[in-house]
């Protein structure tokens, strides 16, 4: 990610008070949570590239994947996966539906169908849309792209099971909610859900770590 496009710690710390202002949960789990830096990744096709690479398979398998794609490929482009035959790819361990989701993400960037260097003036909305566009960009790759490599404050990715667990645990329920509960109890935390999703993410790894206490 280029500097200018991650949140500044000003911005993520002006964003807390204003998530503990608007929500008693997050209010509780802000007071004890430490400071965070935002997850960021490169923008543009590598960054999306590596999250397909990352779907669905642990994340020492993915990385040991990211890293063979990266040696084979030399630069992560739309045209060095373009010349590259199926059994190439798969040879540097993706599989084959993830060798389809490649060239469709390269395709779409060279043909200018999702130019990924002009979402950025795109509204998170247009930008979300432009990218399902894609075949195997599914709303939460979609959603984490914009969050990710793109630093976008209002970004909130229901579907996300570690997030809904952390949902589950801040307010103390019995059952995980679904991505459109989820989707629906984020809806208070406008304009800085992807700073909330952080929040939770940090304040609840934190205490399975032993960081901090439970609340």
């Amino acid at each position: 990610m280029t500097p200018d496009r991650a949140p500044t710690a000003d911005q993520i710390r002006a964003a807390r008070v204003h998530l503990a202002a608007a929500d008693p949960a997050l209010a509780a789990i802000e007071a004890v949570t430490p400071v965070f830096p935002w997850r960021t990744a490169e923008p543009g096709f590598a960054g999306l590239l590596r999250l397909i690479v990352y779907q669905q398979v642990s994340l020492a398998s993915a990385a040991a994947i990211w890293a063979r794609v990266q040696a084979g490929l030399g630069e992560v482009s739309p045209g060095a996966v373009l010349e590259l035959e199926d059994i190439a790819l798969q040879g540097l361990g993706l599989s084959r539906p993830k060798v389809r989701y490649a060239r469709a993400i390269a395709e779409a960037h060279v043909s200018g169908a999702c130019d990924l260097n002009a979402l950025v003036h795109m509204s998170d909305d247009e930008a979300s849309a432009a990218l399902m566009a894609i075949k195997g960009v599914g709303r939460w790759t979609a959603e984490t792209y914009l969050m990710f490599c793109e630093g976008r404050l209002d970004v909130f990715p229901g579907g996300d099971v570690a997030l809904q667990e952390a949902l589950r645990w801040v307010d103390r329920a019995e059952i995980r909610p679904t991505e459109k509960q989820a989707y629906s109890r984020a809806e208070a935390w406008k304009p800085y859900r992807g700073v909330a999703a952080h929040l939770l993410w940090r304040c609840y790894g934190a205490v399975k770590r032993g960081e901090i206490p439970p609340i």
